[in-house]
């Protein structure tokens, strides 16, 4: 045992599930990291599958349907665990995974947006307010139940990224 300033200090058991000695080709990660094989044999870095799970787990914590809370209130809650996220794994070298949790993310707001609105009438006059054309708004609303799959449709042209970026959402990507 070590001794430090007349204290002893325990030395821990190694735990053999979290240490390795492995090909970096293997699928080992490492502070929430993995790595990949980029073309010409370039290793580079990208976030853990474990990690992105514990990412989506914890948006959908913070994004719950039942919250009875405004959207930008709901953004706000969002705002500082996606910044801090983001300055954590800012090294990874795979931009197409940041845009698809972007998209991910505004997918998941714009259902909680529809299920806010509750009713087709209601949906039909909020988003005829934003600015969409009754083409658009009328399926919606007529469908108004369905929040995740009116969410994914035409709904992407009313409340833009630009929609988003006015509540002040921060973009990963």
């Amino acid at each position: 045992m070590p001794v430090r300033a007349g204290v002893t200090i325990p030395l821990g058991q190694v735990n053999e599930t979290k240490s390795a000695i492995a090909s970096v080709f293997a699928y080992r990660k490492f502070l929430g990291y993995s790595f990949w094989i980029a073309p010409k044999g370039v290793i580079q870095r990208r976030v853990a599958t474990k990690a992105l799970a514990t990412f989506k787990q914890r948006v959908r914590q913070l994004t719950r349907r039942s919250g009875g809370r405004s959207m930008q209130q709901v953004v706000d809650r969002l705002r500082s665990y996606l910044l801090g996220w983001k300055g954590y794994f800012g090294l990874t070298q795979t931009p197409r995974a940041w845009r698809e949790l972007d998209e991910w993310l505004r997918h998941r707001l714009r259902a909680i947006q529809l299920k806010q609105w509750k009713r087709g009438p209601t949906m039909l006059r909020e988003l005829r307010a934003l600015g969409a054309p009754e083409w658009v708004a009328r399926p919606i609303a007529a469908n108004s139940r369905c929040w995740w799959r009116n969410s994914a449709n035409s709904l992407n042209g009313v409340l833009t990224v630009a929609y988003f970026d006015r509540l002040g959402l921060p973009q990963l990507s």
